[in-house]
């Protein structure tokens, strides 16, 4: 069986979960289960806490797990990333007092709170500036206030948090973070089977089908407006002055190009979702 590590708990395990089911795979229904097989798909399920994931894929333990890329950077371990996931974006940065810091010259001899040590001081490392790491487990914009530290690196989505520390982000992103897929030193079996069914949750999730009728004379300015993945599927109607389509179209731009095909004058515009897809 492929042996798949899953985060247990926190803002990984939902949506790492709901992926799973969507590409057919059978997970645990109790969440105090910690291994489920799942011998119809020949993969068993661990349940793990998200930062021991990448120690697990990464020693052979297990063969494939969900992570996220700053938990398996942090990690150290020896497995790699092997495809994003698309999901559980964040961005780290650093931020201290507002106006005291301005670019990373600034932060050397400094003492730096972060949950990720290892992430942080690699990219210091590689910048060649020193700086005193003072590991946390939590809380670290309170780190400053509490004077365990003078700066800080952590996640940040909109800043809202540490502007109420008085805190401010200076200097570059270092690290943009999501949901990835990662591997161990070992090749496994079953993982290219895995790997077409997340894509094909993927592609469900971004895409959507649009079907709609259209005038048989504007199909080449309606397929400019909405192209598909090769190209719009044409059928033939009763009338022979019309034709229906069918497309695949971004998710995220439904109502524009439906706008934009009324007013070219398509009718009966109809979007159906997507809940699989191998492309």
């Amino acid at each position: 069986m492929l042996r798949i590590a899953v985060p247990n708990k926190g803002a990984l395990a939902e949506t790492a979960a709901e992926y799973l089911k969507e590409a057919g795979y059978n997970g645990r229904r109790d969440p105090k289960e910690l291994i489920v097989a799942d011998p119809k798909n020949d993969v068993e399920f661990f349940y793990l806490r998200p930062r021991d994931i990448a120690t697990y894929v990464g020693s052979g333990a297990l063969d494939v797990g969900i992570t996220g890329r700053d938990l398996l950077i942090d990690s150290g371990s020896d497995a790699h990333e092997d495809e994003p996931l698309g999901f559980a974006a964040s961005t780290f940065r650093f931020a201290g007092p507002a106006g005291r810091f301005h670019d990373l010259e600034d932060l050397r001899g400094m003492r730096l709170a972060t949950s990720y040590p290892v992430l942080v001081g690699g990219f210091l490392a590689e910048r060649g500036i020193d700086v005193r790491l003072v590991k946390l487990d939590g809380a670290v914009e309170s780190a400053i206030r509490l004077g365990v530290a003078d700066v800080i690196a952590d996640v940040v989505e909109t800043g809202t948090t540490l502007r109420k520390q008085g805190l401010e982000i200076f200097g570059p992103v270092i690290l943009e973070s999501e949901a990835v897929l990662i591997a161990g030193p070992n090749e496994a079996p079953g993982l290219e089977t895995l790997h077409r069914r997340l894509e094909g949750v993927m592609v469900a999730r971004r895409y959507v089908l649009m079907d709609y009728d259209l005038p048989s004379e504007l199909i080449e300015q309606a397929s400019a407006v909405a192209p598909g993945m090769e190209s719009p599927t044409i059928s033939p109607l009763r009338d022979p002055a019309w034709v229906a389509v069918r497309v695949m179209i971004p998710r995220d731009e439904i109502n524009h190009i439906m706008d934009a095909l009324y007013e070219l004058g398509a009718r009966a515009i109809l979007v159906t979702p997507i809940h699989a897809a191998r492309l």
